[in-house]
């Protein structure tokens, strides 16, 4: 097995809350320069993308993937604007990524799916899309889990999805998925929304990497309308896991973070747009690099 990457940098360009001077919208996206990559992970609702990267001096022209978590409007909403500034980049999502999907309560539909305007640019897109729906090694020590396997008993997608504006056909959500590296000190596992479940994701995660240690988790953990029976399994399993640091950003919830810390003390770092993740070789650590 690989000692893992020497270095990895993780930049968090969207999220629900913002450092002051960014922009703050419900939705993710972050920057990943690795194993001589630069990848975009998510692109938020679009509004905020373009404006918080320059600030953070991200260049998106330079952006070589494009890695697509799942189809919610809040996650890839930005596809056109990154497609435009990176014509070239490779894009990797599952193929339900594109499909209907609407979130139900109180008899009301709301639609979530993504945005006519980015299915549109994906379509046209010049090298195409990586249609993913198995496991991908994109270098050593970095790869996406697919689709992950539901395996836990209190997990599920965390909350009223359906493909269809009536309630009749719940939306499994098949198109999750996460990005993980392999560190020296241990695998870093990005989420998106963590519609598989969390547990599930990370020991998917592990075992496609072969890495025994889970070093870092990174996105939303969509744990706000968890259930009491599902927050205490989910605080238990992380125990079990043993991470080393925890940044919930985006969907997790405010009460579900404060649980964690709880749990978890100064592992947890709450994430924002703003905050740099550096991880291998020195400990991982957040820090602001812009003016």
């Amino acid at each position: 097995m690989s000692k893992g990457t020497s270095a990895a940098k993780l930049t968090i360009i969207v999220d629900n809350k913002a450092a002051e001077g960014l922009l703050c919208e419900h939705g993710f996206s972050a920057w990943i320069e690795v194993a001589g990559r630069r990848l975009l992970f998510d692109t938020g609702q679009g509004e905020a993308l373009a404006g918080n990267a320059d600030k953070l001096g991200i260049d998106l022209r330079t952006a070589d993937t494009l890695v697509l978590s799942h189809g919610h409007y809040d996650h890839t909403g930005g596809v056109p604007l990154l497609i435009a500034r990176a014509p070239t980049a490779e894009i990797y999502a599952h193929p339900a990524a594109a499909g209907p999907r609407y979130s139900l309560r109180d008899g009301i539909a709301k639609p979530i799916a993504m945005p006519a305007a980015a299915r549109t640019a994906i379509e046209v897109h010049p090298v195409g899309v990586r249609w993913t729906t198995r496991s991908q090694q994109l270098a050593i020590d970095l790869g996406l889990t697919g689709p992950i396997p539901r395996l836990t008993d209190f997990e599920d997608t965390g909350g009223p999805f359906f493909v269809d504006a009536d309630g009749a056909q719940p939306d499994p959500i098949a198109d999750d998925l996460a990005l993980w590296m392999r560190t020296d000190r241990g695998l870093v596992v990005v989420v998106g929304c963590s519609h598989a479940g969390l547990v599930n994701t990370l020991r998917h995660a592990l075992k496609l990497s072969g890495e025994p240690r889970l070093h870092a988790v990174l996105g939303g953990f969509h744990l706000g309308e968890a259930s009491e029976v599902r927050l205490a399994r989910t605080m238990v399993e992380l125990q079990e896991l043993g991470p080393d640091l925890i940044v919930p950003c985006h969907c997790t919830g405010d009460a579900p973070v404060e649980r964690l810390r709880q749990s978890f003390g100064e592992r947890v770092v709450p994430g924002s747009a703003g905050a740099v993740f550096r991880f291998g070789g020195a400990s991982a650590s957040t820090t602001k690099e812009w003016t």
